[in-house]
């Protein structure tokens, strides 16, 4: 199984409690992940926002500048937003960085779960699906390296089309992440793409039906399956309850903030707590970390774990010994619970 490690660039809080600049958090996230590609964790994603408590609205550019500093790790978005994007812009893009990174780039394409980029790109939020789903049309003949010819609703046609850089070493992984749509689980199998879950909350084998959904549409297809991937947050401390006393008030904070726009209550303990026991917070010492995603992993029969680390604005340095923690102990305890 590939272990991961996943980012928003979420903003942080110096040393003396006050937000760092986005400057700051996009120069922290390069360190981050240099921290775990020397540990020899398998792959490092950033994601896409437009919004003020994020830093990274631009994920290739950070990539590229993380490729130039480390050596194996792979490196990919978490995830790129294709429907308020172009898809030949994101091929081309990604391809750069696969050529910067000597073969390490990928790519998780999603239609987003904040919708900022669509009035700031112009797009109509009533044009959520069609949008995403004619450019992953587009994004998957790209795919096949060979000169497109293609004709959509959204954009004008393509005729015989050569797209820059080609791929070294192709193909240019492509993983759909999917939150809770069925029909985004079948799109994936339909064009014979990875499957990235992205569990929030709630016990993660509530999944299961999506995954079964999943593997039928690939059995109906008669081709082998893609693996399936899992994206879910985490913290890693020295014990149990230093990890939840350290994440809880950024947890709270960053939830609170985003429930606020979106109608939640406010986050209690109690709910955050059976989240940490239960639900898909991955929270703890690394001994208990290790045991959740190892029972997941065997629930799920995941290919990859991919830990969103940064949440609110919890520190660098404690971001940083959660990376080393995860590297050095979750990591190679789960590969042997796995045995």
């Amino acid at each position: 199984m590939e272990f991961g490690l996943d980012t928003f660039g979420d903003i942080t809080a110096g040393p003396d409690g006050r937000l760092n600049s986005h400057a700051q958090v996009i120069r922290e996230v390069i360190e981050q992940a240099v921290l775990a590609d020397r540990l020899g964790i398998d792959a490092f994603g950033v994601g896409e926002h437009h919004r003020p408590d994020f830093a990274i609205s631009a994920p290739e550019v950070v990539l590229a500048a993380i490729a130039g500093r480390t050596q194996r790790i792979l490196l990919g978005s978490a995830v790129t937003v294709l429907s308020s994007d172009d898809p030949i812009r994101v091929f081309e893009r990604f391809a750069t960085v696969d050529a910067a990174s000597n073969g390490r780039a990928e790519v998780t394409l999603g239609r987003g779960s904040f919708t900022e980029s669509f009035p700031l790109f112009g797009f109509d939020l009533a044009q959520y699906e069609v949008l995403f789903e004619e450019k992953l049309d587009l994004f998957a003949a790209l795919l096949k390296q060979e000169p497109v010819s293609w004709q959509g609703k959204m954009r004008p046609p393509l005729a015989n089309q050569r797209v820059f850089p080609p791929l070294e070493k192709p193909p240019l992984k492509t993983w759909i992440g999917v939150g809770g749509s069925p029909e985004s689980v079948v799109r994936a199998a339909r064009y014979d793409l990875p499957l990235m879950l992205a569990i929030i909350g709630g016990d993660p084998r509530r999944f299961m039906p999506f995954i079964d959904l999943y593997k039928r549409a690939y059995a109906q297809l008669g081709r082998p399956i893609k693996p399936i991937g899992l994206h879910s947050h985490g913290y890693v401390a020295d014990s149990d309850a230093q990890a939840r006393e350290e994440l809880w008030p950024h947890h709270k904070g960053m939830r609170d903030r985003i429930g606020a726009e979106r109608g939640w209550p406010p986050v209690t303990r109690g709910h955050f707590d059976q989240e940490a026991n239960s639900g898909s917070l991955y929270v703890g010492a690394p001994e208990t970390v290790a045991r959740r995603i190892a029972a997941t992993a065997k629930a799920l029969g995941i290919a990859r774990f991919d830990m969103k680390y940064s949440s609110g604005t919890l520190p660098h340095d404690k971001l940083m010994r959660s990376i080393e923690l995860y590297g050095t102990k979750v990591m190679p305890l789960v590969r042997d619970m796995l045995n």
